[in-house]
């Protein structure tokens, strides 16, 4: 069953009825081709016309949507020969973040990602994309091993933000994302990086910090969430939607920004409406950005990538 998020309650009920005349057409012999055609047309125009007005709070619910592809959905559909690998080498294995080598297009890359899951099961093994300082030392294990071996690395970002319990903070969990961080930007090998749904914090960052930085029409990429930043600033998470316009959030507003390289263009009515034609997209962006870092030794890679983040902010216009 497909899932609408609040704002899409007039398509939901369009596609509704299309789906109920196309069965009374089915069991009954009743042609009603041109009326289920005529809704059909009604249905997307709508779809097409919410898509293109959608507010910051609005994107930020398309980015969460239960439905849309995950990280492990980009690996099945992207990577070929997937060796997952597992463990920080010093405390535990961390679910929430996935990593491992495998090939893109024929060439060895190694591959993170934070997976949220698709259901309750997998959401909870996966600690709903949060990640413990295991998996951000996992996370590094992996970039210096692409390092060493002069692979490529790709990863798909997911997550509100690393786990805020106590047990993360006892075990360094600032130390572990700086650490992360300090890896991505000192790998000596090409690194692309793509928020597919929410990028959120230095749990975002940790593996963001890329020479290439994706980034879907509809996911979402901040310092903090929307409820977050609310609850804070007005001690009201009903804040949100004000918050969300705040943070400049979206896809558009990153670009402008000159925080995120290239936007990548989802189906119409979202990523969660055609995982093929995503992940095809996905895929082609990812190989645009790659393909001319390829032939850039590990000197030039690091300088570059050491000044791209130094520049942030600098000519940025609000």
């Amino acid at each position: 069953m497909r899932h609408f998020l609040d704002f899409e309650k007039p398509i939901a009920e369009l596609e509704g009825k299309v789906e109920e005349l196309s069965r009374t057409t089915d069991a009954g012999g009743i042609d009603v081709a041109d009326e289920v055609s005529r809704l059909r047309d009604k249905a997307e125009k709508l779809l097409a016309a919410t898509y293109a007005k959608l507010t910051p709070w609005q994107k930020a619910q398309v980015a969460r949507h239960p439905d849309r592809p995950k990280c492990l959905d980009y690996i099945a559909g992207l990577i070929t020969e997937w060796t997952p690998l597992a463990g920080d080498r010093a405390f535990a294995d961390d679910a929430a973040v996935i990593g491992g080598v495998g090939r893109f297009r024929g060439r060895a890359v190694a591959v993170l990602g934070t997976e949220k899951g698709h259901d309750t099961e997998t959401r909870v093994k996966h600690n709903f994309g949060m990640a413990k300082p295991e998996g951000y030392r996992k996370a590094r294990r992996i970039m210096e091993l692409a390092g060493r071996f002069g692979m490529p690395i790709l990863s798909f970002v997911d997550t509100s933000g690393a786990f805020p319990g106590i047990e993360a903070e006892a075990r360094g969990q600032a130390e572990a994302i700086a650490r992360s961080i300090e890896a991505g930007l000192s790998a000596p090998v090409p690194f692309v990086a793509t928020i597919i749904g929410e990028g959120g914090s230095g749990g975002a960052i940790a593996l963001a910090a890329a020479d290439r930085v994706l980034m879907l029409e509809h996911a979402i990429y901040s310092v903090i969430s929307p409820e977050g930043c609310a609850s804070i600033l007005w001690r009201d998470a009903a804040q949100a939607p004000t918050a969300a316009e705040a943070l400049k959030l979206t896809a558009e507003d990153l670009k402008r920004l000159a925080l995120i390289d290239a936007v990548i263009a989802e189906p119409l009515g979202g990523a969660h409406r055609d995982h093929a034609a995503t992940l095809e997209r996905v895929g082609d962006s990812i190989w645009a950005a790659l393909e001319p870092l390829l032939p850039l030794d590990g000197a030039t890679l690091k300088a570059r990538r050491r000044e791209k983040f130094l520049e942030m902010g600098r000519n940025a216009v609000v």
